[in-house]
């Protein structure tokens, strides 16, 4: 069966009898003539927390900053290197 078969709406209204107004899930179904499992399926993905597509997101722009951060430490160390010898260079003359 496809998740295509009923439109979100409704699927949302028969989440929302269950999850909001108490009512248990066979009764629902029943009353709406869906099966219990694909009223089930719904409830269980409607309390799956949306976040984490979000904290997907929030790690991967984090691991940029790391990056992007960590070469800059990295060529302010050669730099660091680079003109700690020029000085030696300048005050040996």
């Amino acid at each position: 069966m496809s998740n295509n078969k009923y439109p979100q709406e409704f699927k949302d209204e028969a989440v929302r009898q269950v999850v909001d107004k108490g009512f248990s899930v066979p009764d629902v179904a029943k009353r709406l003539g869906i099966s219990d499992k694909s009223l089930y399926y719904w409830v269980s993905k409607a309390k799956t927390p949306p976040a984490k597509s979000a904290e997907q997101e929030e790690i991967r722009k984090l691991k940029a900053e790391l990056k992007r951060v960590t070469e800059e430490r990295n060529i302010l160390k050669e730099a660091a290197v680079y003109f700690a010898s020029e000085s030696k260079k300048g005050t040996r003359s």
